[in-house]
């Protein structure tokens, strides 16, 4: 598994993890029939995949996370869509890279 899909998968645990700290969230969630599951679980797999990925981006996502809610973003037609600027041509990975920084905001930058 590469560092960027992990990270991909770290941050659907944190944003699952973040839906069901809400008690809104739960009774929605509880009529759609979703019960809650025992979180220790959700927390071993998160920490099991974020130890795959480099410390370099482990603390840059956790920065981004903390300040922005999401550490990955999407990037569509060279646009970083968590702050929608235009990036530059030489802002996509190079031959052997997976992962860049929105040079704007600061999130990790999938290329998919």
């Amino acid at each position: 598994m590469t560092e960027s899909h992990a990270l991909l998968q770290v941050q659907e645990i944190d944003l699952l993890l973040q839906e069901w700290s809400l008690p809104v969230s739960r009774v929605r969630l509880g009529r759609l029939g979703f019960a809650p599951g025992d979180d220790r679980s959700l927390h071993r797999t998160r920490q099991r995949l974020f130890t795959t990925v480099d410390r370099r981006w482990q603390r840059l996502y956790e920065r981004a996370l903390s300040r922005y809610g999401r550490g990955v973003v999407g990037v569509r037609e060279r646009v970083c869509q968590g702050c929608r600027i235009t990036l530059p041509t030489s802002a996509a990975p190079g031959p052997g890279e997976s992962l860049t920084l929105c040079e704007s905001c600061g999130r990790i930058l999938y290329w998919g």
